[in-house]
């Protein structure tokens, strides 16, 4: 038995509104002391293939993908795989399952950020794991209903930093009881609950401030597709 202490969900620049490289997010991780840390991406696994390219990154990798699923948004683990986005959140979750990836529920009570658990919550069920700890969440009202839901159906929880820059990488900590320091030995170990997880706070002001980037850079990619083509 080996513990593993692990960041489940983290953000490169190959997210749209990621900001550090990959290197700089593993450099953070390994100075917050964690043993592995997974990469995932929004609806893009090239963060994660880049990482597990590096000669030696010094740290375990394991690759993953946030998939924006018609409902929510849902965190599939041990895959480079690109699961397209758009599809229904359960068609997801038993597509990645049947591939033998893990999948888990992020932020699902959150009103403003893709929240599975507020328009699908019979999908909350069929996922290995929920994410019951979010750094970015502010006030743990959230929070709390995803724990409160957890335990009730005793399905595991996992904490993510949700990190989108690197200063801010290990703010969810995972402690994973594993038979060995391996992605599959860790991915069986977070299904059989055998996990403890707690989070740190991202401060309010860096929060509301990518809040605010982020829709700046929505309102700007739907004006853009609004605009008249020229004929011709």
């Amino acid at each position: 038995m080996v513990l593993i202490t692990c960041d489940l969900h983290i953000h490169t620049n190959a997210s749209a509104d990621g900001k550090c490289s990959v290197e700089k997010v593993i450099a953070k991780a390994k100075e917050r002391g964690l043993d592995a840390i997974s990469i995932t991406d929004h609806d893009t696994t090239e963060g994660a293939k880049q990482a597990l390219g590096l000669k030696d990154p010094g740290i375990l990798i394991i690759p993953g993908i946030e998939v924006s699923t018609r409902q929510g948004h849902v965190l599939v683990l041990g895959t480079t795989k690109a699961f397209a986005p758009g599809k229904d959140a359960i068609e997801t979750i038993r597509e990645a399952k049947a591939e033998g990836c893990l999948t888990v529920i992020p932020h699902p009570y959150h009103r403003w950020r893709h929240a599975v658990g507020l328009h699908a919550p019979k999908a909350l069920r069929e996922a290995d794991a929920i994410e019951v700890f979010n750094s970015r969440y502010y006030i743990g009202t959230a929070n709390n209903r995803a724990a409160k839901f957890a335990k009730k159906y005793h399905i595991p929880m996992t904490a993510g930093s949700d990190a989108h820059t690197c200063q801010f990488v290990g703010y969810g900590i995972n402690i994973i009881d594993a038979e060995e320091r391996t992605i599959p030995s860790i991915l069986d170990a977070i299904r059989k609950g055998k996990i403890e997880s707690r989070c740190k706070k991202t401060p309010i002001r860096t929060y509301t401030s990518q809040s605010f980037h982020n829709v700046v850079r929505k309102v700007r990619r739907q004006t853009s597709r609004l605009k008249p083509r020229r004929v011709r």
